[in-house]
């Protein structure tokens, strides 16, 4: 009987590694990042900076927190993207001493360009056929996963 329940776990654990590294290549093979980077001439970060701000304005410090970055690096990223127009800096009329980040017409261009590419499935789920893709939105749906707001990092 422990030999029985040995033998299961481990072919368990053996189908839930296969699913997770077929899962984790797909991603991987399909490398949206450098895409988006090369679409939009923008790093990771300045495009990861956009798509925060397509809320609305943010203090830099918040976006600091958003990013996961220090506000002297993140003051580069925003100059970096003021510089082409894509971002405006204003003082908060709430709190003097707080900066806003706000994304200008083309900001919001470049974002939904970055969120049109970022979100396109990958050819290997639009090669499935609709019985099996149900399937795989069935089972994806049951999977909790405690995440956020599913963003990217």
């Amino acid at each position: 009987m422990i030999d029985t329940l040995a033998h299961d776990q481990e072919l368990h654990d053996q189908e839930l590694r296969f699913a997770w590294d077929r899962i984790r290549t797909m991603v991987y093979d399909d490398n949206r990042r450098s895409e988006v980077s090369t679409a939009l001439g923008l790093s990771w970060v300045k495009i990861k900076a956009l798509r925060r701000l397509q809320g609305g304005p943010m203090a830099m410090r918040e976006l600091a927190v958003a990013l996961m970055t220090d506000k002297p690096y993140l003051t580069q990223i925003i100059d970096a993207l003021e510089a082409r127009s894509l971002v405006t800096r204003s003082v908060d009329a709430r709190d003097r001493r707080c900066r806003l980040a706000t994304l200008t017409e083309a900001g919001r261009e470049a974002a939904r360009r970055s969120e049109e590419i970022l979100t396109r499935p990958p050819a290997a789920l639009s090669a499935l056929p609709e019985r099996d893709l149900a399937e795989l939105t069935r089972i994806l749906a049951s999977i909790r996963t405690g995440a956020g707001d599913g963003e990217p990092t």
